[in-house]
């Protein structure tokens, strides 16, 4: 009994150690001062609170947002993403998209998908009679549309819904898929490559892009523009046609489902998390939309969290998403249940190693796997932080409405985290 008591009191202290850290160094920061910071902290599988500030406020969760996404993926799809629903009807094949992105992106493996739609000899006719989303999620900012980081969605994405352009040479710019090459416009104005808002026309300057370079574009995507761009590329004439298919569908599977999770959280992929979400939908029966896909994921799955959830995309892309870090570290102790940790730490961001934390946390051995969430005056770090006595901590550190630069604030947060892992 007494060497148990003072295991407890031994615990007892340290969390109050590092609960007294983390006030300490937050107080002492003018930085962190200067903004609205949130903190919280748990062993994984324990309710105890090891540090907390601020964890029962609202913050903007910018891409920390993906983390619900995954969740919500992990609790509806098996080890493949379903690729594609269809109907044989006599000589005719309807198809329907399930909102998986898979097919034709450049950095996701083949999808099942193609091969399938190639090797059919029925007409393939397309209906994207279900999907209810705009091209937009609520609270996006419609000024980031040439943006890489903001794709639109859609019910069957095709080559991530984006151009790729490449510097070949100083007076040579490629494209892919090469359809886009007629669609290209030199002007003298233009830096990079710039598209038409509303329509896919390409402006780029005399000498394109320096040679190695490398921009995605976002491409206006439309029902008769999917069906042109997997006509080219099937070699064969799909046609649209809007109607319910108000029926039992047969599936086809793609990829695995892993290899969407872990481009989404390395890099931080807007449009892997917005058709996640899609893909949820489709998973649970219900009609191509974010919102009622949301709805369902929070009833079913997240109702137990401490805090009420704002939630209004699949990637963090919106300003009007809000969450408590004490929620946050409420999922992350979910995630941890249900994913075995060797294949949660592959998928996460790797301190010092791998996706968009290589370049911070360096250590011979990573202790940071954490998902980062930024946008303007927005920074937040949520993960799992391993200390160096080998405690395993489920964290989440938020940062909103600073106005210095956002190097200088991840370069606290690190500070910070580094001494938590290294003090206990």
């Amino acid at each position: 009994m007494r060497t148990f008591l003072l295991f407890a009191g031994i615990l007892f202290l340290s969390g109050c150690s590092a609960s007294h850290y983390l006030k300490r160094e937050i107080k002492k920061s003018a930085l962190l001062n200067e903004q609205q910071t949130g903190f919280f902290m748990q062993a994984v599988g324990s309710s105890k609170t090891v540090a907390a500030f601020n964890e029962s406020k609202h913050f903007v969760p910018a891409s920390n947002t993906k983390l619900f996404s995954f969740y919500a993926g992990l609790c509806a799809l098996g080890d493949s993403i379903p690729g594609l629903e269809y109907l044989e009807w006599g000589e005719i094949l309807l198809i329907r998209g399930t909102g998986d992105p898979s097919l034709l992106h450049p950095d996701l493996p083949r999808s099942k998908v193609y091969d399938f739609l190639k090797n059919r000899k029925e007409q393939i006719f397309y209906t994207p009679f279900h999907f209810e989303n705009k091209r937009f999620g609520a609270g996006w900012a419609w000024d980031d549309y040439n943006g890489y980081y903001q794709p639109e969605v859609s019910a069957m994405p095709l080559y991530g819904n984006i151009a790729r352009f490449s510097g070949v040479s100083p007076q040579k710019m490629a494209v892919q898929p090469q359809i886009w090459t007629k669609y290209m416009k030199q002007d003298t104005v233009t830096s990079g490559i710039v598209r038409d808002e509303f329509q896919n026309v390409f402006h780029h300057s005399e000498h394109g892009l320096p040679v190695g370079l490398m921009q995605d574009v976002p491409v206006r995507m439309s029902d008769q523009l999917l069906v042109e761009m997997l006509s080219d590329t099937l070699k064969r004439e799909i046609k649209t046609i809007h109607i319910p298919l108000n029926v039992e569908l047969k599936s086809i599977n793609s990829i695995p489902s892993d290899s969407l999770y872990t481009l989404m959280m390395q890099v931080s992929d807007n449009l892997l998390a917005e058709q996640l979400m899609l893909l949820y939908s489709t998973a649970n029966g219900l009609p191509l939309n974010t919102e009622k896909a949301i709805e369902h994921a929070i009833a079913h799955h997240m109702n137990d969290l401490p805090d009420k959830l704002v939630w209004k995309d699949g990637s963090g892309l919106s300003r009007y998403n809000l969450f408590t870090p004490r929620s946050i570290v409420a999922l992350l102790q979910k995630i941890y249940n249900k994913v075995p940790q060797n294949r949660l730490y592959h998928i996460l961001p790797n301190g010092g190693k791998s996706g968009t934390l290589r370049n911070s946390y360096k250590s011979d051995q990573a202790f940071i796997f954490a998902k980062t969430g930024g946008m303007s005056n927005v920074y937040n770090l949520s993960g799992y932080l391993v200390t160096k006595k080998g405690k395993t901590l489920a964290f989440s550190f938020m940062n909103n409405s600073f106005v210095r630069p956002s190097a200088e604030v991840k370069k606290e947060v690190e500070r910070i985290l580094t001494g938590i892992h290294n003090k206990f």
